[in-house]
């Protein structure tokens, strides 16, 4: 049985550490002996914009993004492509997509794929409301930008089969895009080919 080494505090900090993706225990640890010994230059300031992001971060209405405000500053950009429409899995994946620069259309978050395993159904993800937009009028493409994954491809032909009949063209990331890929660990130049070969459903 493991013994603590250090104060409530500091075991906390390790432990809330230790649920970041990619930290495991030992690498939360040593993270969090990194912040504790640069805690006026990492710790002090991290904590802070910590408690920044978590008064005033939102998620958007719209789309899904999460900004400091809502509509979030994608969906008030006068300058974006209101005819076509993104839709990725996740806020990450939107993000990975806006790194690239590649694509000036408006977005749709839908908060996760469909996974009957994990109990992830249609009404679990924001496809109600991505219906919704496609038939408000203005919408002539919606590119699905889902991960290559068994669950990503489900997905995108549920979106398709409820888009049937919308006569809004329906295209997905071509080629560059690895079967088992997620759009947040590909590189730029891979997203931005995927973009520029994308195909009609």
């Amino acid at each position: 049985m493991s013994r603590s080494v250090a104060g409530p505090e500091i075991e906390q900090l390790i432990q809330l550490l230790a649920r970041l993706p990619g930290l495991g225990p030992r690498s939360a640890r040593r993270a969090a002996l990194h912040l504790i010994k640069r805690k006026d230059q990492l710790l002090s300031p991290l904590a802070s914009a910590m408690q920044v992001a978590a008064q005033s971060i939102v998620v958007c209405g719209q789309c899904g993004n999460m900004d400091t405000s809502d509509p979030c500053t994608i969906c008030r950009d006068p300058r974006r492509d209101a005819s076509m429409i993104c839709v990725v899995e996740e806020v990450g994946d939107l993000w990975a997509l806006e790194r690239a620069a590649v694509i000036n259309a408006r977005y749709h978050v839908l908060g996760g794929t469909l996974s009957p395993l994990d109990g992830r159904g249609p009404d679990d993800l924001n496809i109600a409301s991505l219906t919704e937009r496609a038939g408000s009028g203005g919408v002539t493409e919606i590119l699905l930008a889902l991960n290559a994954t068994v669950e990503g491809q489900s997905t995108a032909h549920y979106l398709m089969d409820q888009l049937e009949g919308s006569g809004i063209t329906i295209s997905r990331l071509a080629h560059g895009v690895p079967v088992g890929g997620e759009l947040d660990y590909l590189d730029e130049g891979t997203l931005a080919a995927a973009i520029k070969a994308r195909k009609t459903l």
